[in-house]
């Protein structure tokens, strides 16, 4: 015990100093908001697919949800049926027993719909590749607008697909 406390006090305080906010990023969630709205007329609205994945990503997804990333403070916002979404985030490859299920949801959809691969297993099938148990990658089933690279992709990276996703529909 008296060994832990002497380690303690001898390394003393180790975190890091907080970032300085950045001003040119306070305008960046008016700007994004009105291009959702001139892209949508409303706010975003994202349907997660799991198409397999091992759940890293799905972590990364949860993430983007807190408060540090407050996706919802920007006008997107997460909803439990492909009918009301505008957009598919889709993670994972496809394994066959998700195959139909992928392409029921990308049809219920409404137009204008966007989908973003999340991942490197959304983006080539990534460890599991191609074989008996899946189709591989996201776009051998559905087509993908965005491809978000990373095992998994880090929050920041998950929005950046998603409003290269919004970009590239204006």
């Amino acid at each position: 015990m008296y060994q832990i406390i002497k380690q303690i006090i001898k390394t003393g305080i180790m975190t890091e100093t907080s970032p300085q906010p950045d001003e040119a990023l306070r305008a960046e969630p008016q700007r994004l908001q009105q291009q959702i709205l001139d892209v949508f007329g409303r706010a975003l609205t994202i349907r997660h697919m799991d198409a397999g994945s091992c759940n890293g990503c799905e972590l990364e997804i949860h993430a983007v949800n807190n408060a540090y990333y407050n996706i919802e403070g920007l006008g997107i916002k997460f909803v439990a049926s492909p009918r009301h979404a505008d957009m598919l985030l889709v993670t994972g490859p496809v394994s066959r027993h998700m195959e139909t299920a992928l392409k029921r949801t990308y049809d219920a959809t409404p137009e204008p719909k966007l989908v973003v691969a999340i991942g490197d297993c959304a983006r080539d099938g990534g460890i599991f590749g191609e074989s008996y148990a899946t189709c591989g990658r996201v776009a051998n089933v559905i087509p993908v607008d965005v491809v978000v690279p990373g095992c998994p992709p880090t929050p920041n990276a998950i929005l950046q697909g998603i409003i290269t996703a919004i970009s590239a529909q204006k």
